[in-house]
């Protein structure tokens, strides 16, 4: 079952005798038990009484299935809900197998690993928690890139009566990063700034959390690079780390690297620069440097995004982040 059709079938109140959600988006995970919750019990007093949460840390197997075997009081069903189910420890392995084989109809057993659990290169080998329980009880949750999560931030905004413009969701998502729990309280606080009655939040209103001196250091940069202005690039760059995360300006960087390797894509295909700079929300002039005739070829852009991806890389293995970003402007800026 995918993530979307989760929320459909828990919505109209027929939530699975059990089910494990995993991967790295602790928002979703939310929306999800907040989902199952509304649709089990539209009387959210009824939620005290029909619901309990777990934490994977602290509370064993064992616990959870004699929980999840406990009939609910009166009508209706229980919501057995596991926060950190990663946490869980083999030796459930057992019981909970079991459980699965024949789970309770009364209850709806929600496992939520905030971490995905399929074998990986930080993970040798699947979680032992996708062995025990039916392909159709395992939900893993969507990954999406910059562009599909400013999509995402909008439609979720909108849930809590927000509108959020495109330019604002994308200066979100720039300077935010790609965590959706964090990406929603920044686009709370920009409503809030401008003012308690304010439900619509524009590039003004992100401007007004994150600063106008901010976005302006990191759009010096972006533009360096684009220059070729190593001198200019660095000068920035060791400005911003003061202040900013490494991870942040690399996400910015390695966006600007894709949306200019777009361009020239399309623009080499026969699309006119009016179009692109509308599909790409850049102002013309910024299309035709892109793409002009100094601009390089589609294989280096591809060399650049591969080299943000390595800096990523290094970064995240405890790469020294001054001197790791400072090699990839250098590169960046480089002519090859």
């Amino acid at each position: 079952m995918d993530y979307p059709a989760f929320l459909r079938q828990v919505a109209r109140g027929e939530a699975p005798p059990i089910a494990l959600l995993h991967g790295g988006d602790s928002q979703l995970l939310d929306d999800a038990l907040d989902a199952a919750t509304r649709g089990l019990f539209p009387d959210r007093a009824l939620a005290a009484w029909g619901r309990e949460v777990f934490d994977g840390r602290e509370r064993g197997v064992d616990e959870i299935v004699r929980s999840a075997m406990t009939l609910p009081l009166g009508s209706g069903r229980r919501l057995v809900a596991v926060r950190r189910a990663q946490a869980l420890t083999a030796k459930g392995a057992d019981a909970l197998n079991v459980y699965a084989a024949s789970p309770n109809p009364a209850t709806c057993l929600l496992l939520l690993a905030d971490e995905p659990l399929r074998a990986s290169r930080e993970r040798r080998v699947d979680h032992w928690l996708l062995a025990g329980l039916p392909a159709t009880a395992i939900v893993e949750l969507p990954t999406r890139g910059s562009r599909e999560l400013a999509g995402w931030l909008r439609q979720r905004a909108a849930l809590e009566g927000l509108t959020v413009t495109d330019e604002a969701a994308r200066l979100l998502v720039e300077l935010t990063g790609e965590d959706t729990a964090t990406l929603l309280g920044e686009a709370r606080k920009a409503a809030l700034a401008g003012g308690p009655d304010n439900r619509a939040v524009g590039v003004k209103d992100v401007g007004a959390i994150v600063g106008e001196r901010r976005l302006d250091a990191i759009f010096d940069l972006t533009r360096a690079v684009e220059r070729r202005d190593l001198a200019g690039a660095l000068k920035t760059l060791d400005r911003l780390l003061a202040t900013e995360d490494a991870p942040l300006l690399l996400a910015v960087l390695a966006r600007d690297v894709r949306t200019a390797w777009t361009a020239l894509a399309w623009r080499r295909r026969g699309r006119p620069v009016e179009e692109i700079a509308r599909t790409l929300r850049r102002p013309p002039a910024v299309i035709e440097a892109l793409t002009g005739p100094t601009s390089g070829s589609e294989a280096l852009f591809a060399w650049r995004l591969r080299r943000c991806w390595d800096a990523d890389r290094r970064l995240k293995s405890s790469g020294e982040p001054r001197a790791e970003m400072a090699a990839l402007v250098a590169d960046l800026c480089a002519e090859r």
